[in-house]
Protein backbone atom coordinates (compact mmCIF):
# COMPACT_ATOMS: atom_id res chain seq x y z
CA UNK A 1 0.00 0.00 0.00
CA UNK A 2 1.79 3.29 -0.62
CA UNK A 3 1.58 5.85 1.51
CA UNK A 4 1.17 9.55 2.16
CA UNK A 5 3.62 12.08 2.88
CA UNK A 6 2.79 15.91 1.89
CA UNK A 7 4.64 18.96 2.86
CA UNK A 8 3.58 20.81 6.36
CA UNK A 9 2.75 19.70 9.85
CA UNK A 10 3.23 15.95 8.67
CA UNK A 11 6.87 17.05 7.28
CA UNK A 12 8.17 17.78 10.80
CA UNK A 13 5.96 15.09 12.76
CA UNK A 14 6.75 12.48 11.01
CA UNK A 15 10.50 11.15 12.55
CA UNK A 16 9.13 11.84 16.14
CA UNK A 17 5.78 9.51 15.83
CA UNK A 18 7.87 7.26 13.54
CA UNK A 19 9.90 7.02 16.56
CA UNK A 20 7.18 7.31 19.19
CA UNK A 21 5.53 3.72 17.45
CA UNK A 22 8.34 2.00 16.82
CA UNK A 23 7.28 1.15 13.67
CA UNK A 24 4.93 2.51 10.72
CA UNK A 25 2.20 4.72 11.23
CA UNK A 26 -0.96 2.14 11.16
CA UNK A 27 -3.57 4.27 9.40
CA UNK A 28 -3.95 7.70 7.73
CA UNK A 29 -3.55 11.20 9.60
CA UNK A 30 -4.76 14.20 8.05
CA UNK A 31 -3.40 17.35 9.60
CA UNK A 32 -5.11 21.18 10.39
CA UNK A 33 -3.19 22.85 7.25
CA UNK A 34 -3.95 19.69 4.94
CA UNK A 35 -0.78 17.57 5.54
CA UNK A 36 -1.12 14.21 6.03
CA UNK A 37 0.90 11.06 6.59
CA UNK A 38 0.30 7.43 6.86
CA UNK A 39 -0.98 4.76 3.97
CA UNK A 40 -3.46 5.76 2.15
CA UNK A 41 -6.95 4.55 2.21
CA UNK A 42 -9.25 2.98 5.17
CA UNK A 43 -10.05 5.37 8.13
CA UNK A 44 -7.89 8.82 8.91
CA UNK A 45 -7.44 10.28 11.85
CA UNK A 46 -8.24 13.77 11.48
CA UNK A 47 -6.15 16.04 13.85
CA UNK A 48 -8.30 20.00 13.54
CA UNK A 49 -5.84 21.92 15.44
CA UNK A 50 -2.90 22.45 17.49
CA UNK A 51 -4.56 21.92 20.76
CA UNK A 52 -4.99 18.10 20.04
CA UNK A 53 -1.08 17.69 20.21
CA UNK A 54 -0.62 20.19 23.35
CA UNK A 55 -3.21 17.79 24.91
CA UNK A 56 -1.20 14.40 23.85
CA UNK A 57 2.68 16.18 25.12
CA UNK A 58 0.54 16.49 28.27
CA UNK A 59 -1.20 13.19 28.57
CA UNK A 60 0.43 10.73 26.19
CA UNK A 61 -1.53 7.41 25.41
CA UNK A 62 -4.97 5.84 25.35
CA UNK A 63 -6.47 8.83 27.88
CA UNK A 64 -4.88 12.06 26.06
CA UNK A 65 -6.27 10.42 22.56
CA UNK A 66 -9.87 9.57 24.03
CA UNK A 67 -9.63 12.69 25.80
CA UNK A 68 -8.69 14.79 22.11
CA UNK A 69 -11.84 12.51 20.26
CA UNK A 70 -14.16 13.28 23.32
CA UNK A 71 -13.36 17.30 22.60
CA UNK A 72 -13.33 17.20 19.23
CA UNK A 73 -9.86 18.23 19.16
CA UNK A 74 -9.55 14.86 16.83
CA UNK A 75 -12.32 12.76 14.86
CA UNK A 76 -12.11 9.65 12.59
CA UNK A 77 -13.22 9.96 8.80
CA UNK A 78 -14.84 6.39 8.15
CA UNK A 79 -15.65 3.87 10.21
CA UNK A 80 -14.46 4.51 14.13
CA UNK A 81 -14.39 1.14 14.40
CA UNK A 82 -12.23 0.02 11.64
CA UNK A 83 -10.11 2.77 13.26
CA UNK A 84 -10.13 1.11 16.20
CA UNK A 85 -9.65 -2.33 14.91
CA UNK A 86 -6.64 -1.10 12.90
CA UNK A 87 -4.35 0.73 15.76
CA UNK A 88 -5.14 -2.97 17.86
CA UNK A 89 -4.36 -4.93 15.10
CA UNK A 90 -0.65 -2.78 14.41
CA UNK A 91 -0.28 -2.59 18.39
CA UNK A 92 -0.74 -6.42 18.75
CA UNK A 93 1.15 -8.08 15.46
CA UNK A 94 2.05 -5.36 13.07
CA UNK A 95 5.22 -4.24 14.72
CA UNK A 96 4.10 -1.15 15.69
CA UNK A 97 5.81 -1.14 19.70
CA UNK A 98 6.46 2.09 21.56
CA UNK A 99 10.49 3.14 21.16
CA UNK A 100 12.90 4.47 23.46
CA UNK A 101 13.32 8.66 23.48
CA UNK A 102 16.86 9.87 24.69
CA UNK A 103 17.56 12.73 25.52
CA UNK A 104 18.47 13.99 22.57
CA UNK A 105 15.14 13.15 21.20
CA UNK A 106 13.01 14.52 23.51
CA UNK A 107 14.70 17.89 23.19
CA UNK A 108 14.50 18.14 19.16
CA UNK A 109 10.30 16.73 20.14
CA UNK A 110 10.09 19.94 22.51
CA UNK A 111 11.59 21.89 19.37
CA UNK A 112 9.20 20.88 16.96
CA UNK A 113 5.95 21.21 18.81
CA UNK A 114 7.17 24.95 19.74
CA UNK A 115 7.73 25.88 15.89
CA UNK A 116 4.06 23.90 15.48
CA UNK A 117 2.70 26.23 18.15
CA UNK A 118 1.36 23.20 20.36
CA UNK A 119 3.35 24.33 23.32
CA UNK A 120 0.82 25.72 26.13
CA UNK A 121 -0.98 24.74 29.15
CA UNK A 122 -2.58 21.73 30.18
CA UNK A 123 -5.79 21.76 28.34
CA UNK A 124 -8.75 21.24 30.85
CA UNK A 125 -10.27 17.45 30.84
CA UNK A 126 -13.30 17.76 28.60
CA UNK A 127 -16.82 15.41 29.39
CA UNK A 128 -17.39 14.11 32.76
CA UNK A 129 -14.82 12.25 34.24
CA UNK A 130 -14.66 10.96 37.62
CA UNK A 131 -13.10 12.71 40.37
CA UNK A 132 -12.80 10.22 43.27
CA UNK A 133 -11.17 10.48 46.85
CA UNK A 134 -11.07 8.24 49.28
CA UNK A 135 -9.25 4.83 50.11
CA UNK A 136 -9.72 2.06 47.30
CA UNK A 137 -13.59 0.66 47.58
CA UNK A 138 -13.81 2.25 50.63
CA UNK A 139 -17.78 2.74 51.10
CA UNK A 140 -17.54 6.63 50.34
CA UNK A 141 -15.53 5.77 46.95
CA UNK A 142 -18.00 2.91 45.69
CA UNK A 143 -20.83 5.04 46.21
CA UNK A 144 -19.38 7.52 43.96
CA UNK A 145 -18.14 5.54 41.51
CA UNK A 146 -21.67 3.93 41.13
CA UNK A 147 -23.22 7.38 41.09
CA UNK A 148 -21.16 8.61 38.30
CA UNK A 149 -21.99 5.87 35.80
CA UNK A 150 -25.53 4.64 36.80
CA UNK A 151 -27.19 8.52 38.18
CA UNK A 152 -26.12 10.18 34.46
CA UNK A 153 -29.76 10.26 34.46
CA UNK A 154 -32.90 8.07 33.97
CA UNK A 155 -33.79 9.77 30.80
CA UNK A 156 -30.29 8.62 29.18
CA UNK A 157 -30.69 5.21 30.09
CA UNK A 158 -34.48 5.12 29.29
CA UNK A 159 -33.54 6.10 25.30
CA UNK A 160 -30.27 4.45 25.16
CA UNK A 161 -31.75 0.66 26.44
CA UNK A 162 -34.82 -1.12 25.07
CA UNK A 163 -38.02 -1.19 27.61
CA UNK A 164 -36.68 -3.73 29.71
CA UNK A 165 -33.99 -1.21 30.76
CA UNK A 166 -31.42 -4.11 31.31
CA UNK A 167 -27.48 -2.67 31.21
CA UNK A 168 -26.38 -6.18 31.13
CA UNK A 169 -25.57 -8.58 28.37
CA UNK A 170 -28.42 -10.64 26.47
CA UNK A 171 -29.05 -13.78 25.26
CA UNK A 172 -29.75 -14.45 21.97
CA UNK A 173 -31.55 -16.99 20.86
CA UNK A 174 -33.04 -16.21 17.22
CA UNK A 175 -31.56 -14.17 14.45
CA UNK A 176 -35.32 -14.04 13.57
CA UNK A 177 -35.68 -10.12 12.08
CA UNK A 178 -38.39 -9.41 14.28
CA UNK A 179 -36.15 -10.63 17.03
CA UNK A 180 -34.52 -7.90 18.75
CA UNK A 181 -32.64 -6.76 22.34
CA UNK A 182 -35.54 -6.22 24.29
CA UNK A 183 -36.36 -10.08 23.53
CA UNK A 184 -32.81 -11.17 24.18
CA UNK A 185 -32.56 -9.26 27.55
CA UNK A 186 -36.42 -11.13 28.49
CA UNK A 187 -34.17 -14.70 27.20
CA UNK A 188 -31.24 -13.46 29.55
CA UNK A 189 -33.66 -13.13 32.28
CA UNK A 190 -35.44 -15.94 32.24
CA UNK A 191 -32.16 -17.90 31.79
CA UNK A 192 -31.29 -16.41 34.86
CA UNK A 193 -34.81 -17.26 36.74
CA UNK A 194 -34.48 -20.56 35.55
CA UNK A 195 -31.29 -21.37 36.80
CA UNK A 196 -32.22 -20.41 40.02
CA UNK A 197 -35.17 -22.13 40.05
CA UNK A 198 -37.51 -19.16 41.23
CA UNK A 199 -41.20 -19.74 41.83
CA UNK A 200 -44.01 -18.25 43.74
CA UNK A 201 -42.53 -18.67 47.37
CA UNK A 202 -39.31 -18.05 46.60
CA UNK A 203 -36.86 -15.06 47.85
CA UNK A 204 -34.81 -13.45 45.71
CA UNK A 205 -31.57 -11.23 46.41
CA UNK A 206 -31.20 -9.11 43.58
CA UNK A 207 -27.47 -7.39 44.17
CA UNK A 208 -26.71 -4.60 41.82
CA UNK A 209 -30.13 -4.58 40.97
CA UNK A 210 -30.17 -1.73 38.15
CA UNK A 211 -33.40 -0.38 36.63
CA UNK A 212 -35.31 -3.89 38.33
CA UNK A 213 -34.93 -5.80 34.80
CA UNK A 214 -34.26 -9.08 36.84
CA UNK A 215 -36.32 -8.09 40.02
CA UNK A 216 -39.53 -6.61 37.80
CA UNK A 217 -39.18 -10.03 35.91
CA UNK A 218 -38.71 -12.87 38.99
CA UNK A 219 -41.69 -10.86 40.39
CA UNK A 220 -44.09 -10.42 37.46
CA UNK A 221 -43.23 -13.34 35.75
CA UNK A 222 -42.05 -15.95 38.21
CA UNK A 223 -43.77 -14.55 41.45
CA UNK A 224 -40.64 -14.53 43.44
CA UNK A 225 -40.37 -12.34 45.99
CA UNK A 226 -37.37 -9.95 45.74
CA UNK A 227 -35.10 -8.08 47.53
CA UNK A 228 -33.45 -5.22 45.30
CA UNK A 229 -30.20 -3.72 46.05
CA UNK A 230 -28.34 -1.01 44.12
CA UNK A 231 -26.19 1.78 45.65
CA UNK A 232 -27.34 4.80 42.49
CA UNK A 233 -30.48 6.71 43.77
CA UNK A 234 -32.02 7.29 40.47
CA UNK A 235 -32.27 3.64 39.85
CA UNK A 236 -33.31 3.09 42.70
CA UNK A 237 -35.91 5.96 42.15
CA UNK A 238 -37.19 4.01 38.73
CA UNK A 239 -37.16 0.25 40.31
CA UNK A 240 -39.61 2.05 43.43
CA UNK A 241 -42.26 4.11 40.88
CA UNK A 242 -42.06 0.36 38.18
CA UNK A 243 -42.90 -1.87 41.07
CA UNK A 244 -46.03 0.94 42.08
CA UNK A 245 -47.03 1.23 38.46
CA UNK A 246 -47.20 -2.89 38.08
CA UNK A 247 -48.85 -3.63 41.31
CA UNK A 248 -46.07 -5.58 42.41
CA UNK A 249 -45.89 -3.81 46.29
CA UNK A 250 -46.68 -6.91 47.94
CA UNK A 251 -43.39 -8.84 46.29
CA UNK A 252 -40.63 -6.91 46.05
CA UNK A 253 -38.69 -4.56 48.52
CA UNK A 254 -36.44 -2.25 47.21
CA UNK A 255 -32.81 -0.81 49.06
CA UNK A 256 -30.20 1.94 47.96
CA UNK A 257 -27.57 0.35 50.44
CA UNK A 258 -23.95 -0.99 49.60
CA UNK A 259 -23.89 -4.55 49.63
CA UNK A 260 -21.71 -5.19 52.26
CA UNK A 261 -24.66 -3.69 54.64
CA UNK A 262 -27.14 -6.50 53.30
CA UNK A 263 -28.14 -9.13 56.69
CA UNK A 264 -30.44 -12.36 57.20
CA UNK A 265 -29.29 -15.44 56.08
CA UNK A 266 -31.91 -17.58 54.23
CA UNK A 267 -32.39 -16.47 50.70
CA UNK A 268 -33.46 -18.98 48.26
CA UNK A 269 -32.12 -17.49 45.57
CA UNK A 270 -28.85 -14.87 45.17
CA UNK A 271 -28.05 -13.07 41.87
CA UNK A 272 -25.15 -10.79 41.10
CA UNK A 273 -25.49 -9.26 37.48
CA UNK A 274 -22.68 -7.79 35.87
CA UNK A 275 -21.94 -5.72 39.70
CA UNK A 276 -18.75 -8.07 40.41
CA UNK A 277 -16.90 -5.89 38.27
CA UNK A 278 -17.12 -3.26 40.93
CA UNK A 279 -16.03 -5.13 43.60
CA UNK A 280 -12.30 -4.99 43.38
CA UNK A 281 -9.77 -7.31 43.99
CA UNK A 282 -9.01 -7.78 47.32
CA UNK A 283 -12.62 -7.28 48.46
CA UNK A 284 -13.95 -9.88 46.29
CA UNK A 285 -13.27 -12.52 48.49
CA UNK A 286 -15.32 -11.32 51.34
CA UNK A 287 -17.57 -10.73 48.43
CA UNK A 288 -18.11 -14.41 47.74
CA UNK A 289 -18.57 -15.04 51.35
CA UNK A 290 -21.02 -12.72 51.56
CA UNK A 291 -22.95 -14.32 48.93
CA UNK A 292 -22.65 -17.81 50.63
CA UNK A 293 -23.81 -16.31 53.64
CA UNK A 294 -26.83 -14.64 52.55
CA UNK A 295 -28.25 -17.73 50.88
CA UNK A 296 -29.95 -20.72 53.00
CA UNK A 297 -28.09 -24.26 52.51
CA UNK A 298 -28.98 -25.47 48.61
CA UNK A 299 -30.04 -22.30 47.94
CA UNK A 300 -28.53 -20.94 44.47
CA UNK A 301 -26.44 -18.28 43.49
CA UNK A 302 -26.24 -16.83 39.97
CA UNK A 303 -23.17 -14.03 39.29
CA UNK A 304 -23.17 -13.03 35.59
CA UNK A 305 -19.89 -11.21 35.47
CA UNK A 306 -17.45 -9.69 32.61
CA UNK A 307 -14.11 -11.00 32.66
CA UNK A 308 -11.05 -10.04 30.56
CA UNK A 309 -8.29 -12.62 28.57
CA UNK A 310 -5.37 -14.27 30.86
CA UNK A 311 -3.29 -12.05 29.06
CA UNK A 312 -5.39 -9.36 28.09
CA UNK A 313 -6.23 -6.02 29.82
CA UNK A 314 -9.22 -5.49 31.06
CA UNK A 315 -10.68 -1.96 31.38
CA UNK A 316 -8.02 1.18 30.49
CA UNK A 317 -7.37 4.55 31.07
CA UNK A 318 -10.36 5.64 29.17
CA UNK A 319 -13.11 3.34 30.55
CA UNK A 320 -11.57 3.72 33.91
CA UNK A 321 -11.46 7.68 33.93
CA UNK A 322 -15.20 7.61 32.31
CA UNK A 323 -17.17 5.20 31.67
CA UNK A 324 -16.94 2.49 35.63
CA UNK A 325 -13.94 3.89 37.97
CA UNK A 326 -12.12 1.32 39.78
CA UNK A 327 -13.60 -1.45 38.33
CA UNK A 328 -11.48 -4.65 38.13
CA UNK A 329 -11.72 -7.51 35.56
CA UNK A 330 -10.10 -11.26 36.04
CA UNK A 331 -10.30 -13.89 33.92
CA UNK A 332 -12.93 -16.35 34.41
CA UNK A 333 -11.31 -19.03 36.00
CA UNK A 334 -9.98 -17.46 38.97
CA UNK A 335 -13.76 -15.84 39.70
CA UNK A 336 -14.72 -19.45 39.70
CA UNK A 337 -11.94 -20.15 42.23
CA UNK A 338 -13.04 -17.26 44.74
CA UNK A 339 -16.42 -18.34 44.62
CA UNK A 340 -15.38 -21.98 45.63
CA UNK A 341 -12.94 -21.00 48.10
CA UNK A 342 -15.91 -18.98 49.95
CA UNK A 343 -17.76 -22.63 49.83
CA UNK A 344 -20.12 -22.44 47.04
CA UNK A 345 -20.47 -25.88 44.43
CA UNK A 346 -19.80 -24.15 40.90
CA UNK A 347 -22.35 -26.17 39.03
CA UNK A 348 -22.23 -24.05 35.28
CA UNK A 349 -20.22 -21.15 33.34
CA UNK A 350 -21.93 -20.41 30.27
CA UNK A 351 -19.72 -18.26 28.12
CA UNK A 352 -21.82 -15.59 26.09
CA UNK A 353 -18.87 -13.54 24.96
CA UNK A 354 -21.15 -13.00 21.26
CA UNK A 355 -23.95 -12.47 22.93
CA UNK A 356 -22.05 -8.95 24.22
CA UNK A 357 -20.75 -7.90 20.80
CA UNK A 358 -24.36 -7.74 19.86
CA UNK A 359 -26.03 -6.15 22.86
CA UNK A 360 -23.42 -3.48 22.74
CA UNK A 361 -23.57 -2.83 18.74
CA UNK A 362 -27.54 -2.46 19.45
CA UNK A 363 -26.65 0.16 21.93
CA UNK A 364 -24.37 2.13 19.44
CA UNK A 365 -26.83 1.41 16.83
CA UNK A 366 -29.03 3.83 19.28
CA UNK A 367 -27.20 5.92 20.11
CA UNK A 368 -26.28 7.13 16.51
CA UNK A 369 -29.98 6.78 15.23
CA UNK A 370 -31.02 9.41 18.10
CA UNK A 371 -27.50 11.00 18.04
CA UNK A 372 -29.40 15.13 18.64
CA UNK A 373 -31.69 13.70 21.17
CA UNK A 374 -28.85 12.29 23.23
CA UNK A 375 -26.65 15.62 22.74
CA UNK A 376 -29.29 17.29 24.60
CA UNK A 377 -29.57 15.32 26.89
CA UNK A 378 -26.31 15.10 28.35
CA UNK A 379 -24.09 17.10 25.48
CA UNK A 380 -21.98 16.38 22.82
CA UNK A 381 -18.64 15.37 24.80
CA UNK A 382 -20.64 12.75 27.07
CA UNK A 383 -22.40 11.50 23.97
CA UNK A 384 -18.85 11.03 22.13
CA UNK A 385 -17.95 9.32 25.55
CA UNK A 386 -20.75 7.02 25.11
CA UNK A 387 -20.04 6.48 20.97
CA UNK A 388 -16.17 5.96 21.54
CA UNK A 389 -17.35 3.25 24.63
CA UNK A 390 -19.83 1.52 22.44
CA UNK A 391 -17.52 1.34 19.50
CA UNK A 392 -14.45 -0.16 21.65
CA UNK A 393 -16.10 -2.68 23.91
CA UNK A 394 -18.35 -4.20 21.08
CA UNK A 395 -14.31 -4.64 19.42
CA UNK A 396 -12.87 -5.61 22.73
CA UNK A 397 -15.56 -8.41 23.43
CA UNK A 398 -15.54 -9.39 19.40
CA UNK A 399 -11.40 -9.59 19.52
CA UNK A 400 -11.56 -11.76 22.86
CA UNK A 401 -9.88 -9.12 25.08
CA UNK A 402 -12.74 -8.96 26.88
CA UNK A 403 -15.94 -11.89 27.97
CA UNK A 404 -18.68 -12.41 30.44
CA UNK A 405 -20.01 -15.52 31.86
CA UNK A 406 -22.86 -16.48 33.91
CA UNK A 407 -22.01 -19.03 36.93
CA UNK A 408 -24.02 -20.68 38.30
CA UNK A 409 -23.48 -22.09 41.86
CA UNK A 410 -24.93 -23.79 45.32
CA UNK A 411 -24.56 -23.35 48.58
CA UNK A 412 -24.36 -27.30 49.51
CA UNK A 413 -25.95 -28.37 52.57
CA UNK A 414 -24.65 -30.21 55.63
CA UNK A 415 -24.67 -33.51 54.20
CA UNK A 416 -23.16 -32.47 50.78
CA UNK A 417 -26.45 -32.34 49.06
CA UNK A 418 -27.26 -29.74 46.44
CA UNK A 419 -30.89 -30.11 45.73
CA UNK A 420 -29.82 -29.75 41.98
CA UNK A 421 -30.54 -33.13 40.92
CA UNK A 422 -33.16 -35.60 42.10
CA UNK A 423 -32.16 -38.18 44.71
CA UNK A 424 -31.02 -41.58 44.03
CA UNK A 425 -31.45 -44.50 46.35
Amino acid sequence: MSSVVSRGAADRLRPHLDRALGGELPLRVRLWDGSELGPAGGPAVVVRGRRALRRLLWEPGELGLAQAYIAGEIDIEGDLAEGLRTVWGAARGQGVRPGRFSVADRVRAAGTAVRLGAVGPRPPAPGRPARLRGGLHSRARDKAAISHHYDLSNDFYSALLDETMAYSCGYWTSDDPGYGPADAQRDKLELICSGLGLGPGSHLLDIGCGWGSLTLYAAGEHGARVTAVTLAAEQADHVRAQVRARGLSDLVQVRCADYRDISGGDYDAVASVEMGEHVGAAEYPAFAAMLYERLRPRGRVLVQQMSRGTNAPGGGAFIETYIAADMHMRPVGETVGLLESAGLEVQSVRAMREHYVRTIDGWRQTLEDRWDEFTALVGEETARVWRLYTVGSALAFAERRMGVDQILAVRPADDGSTGMFPATA
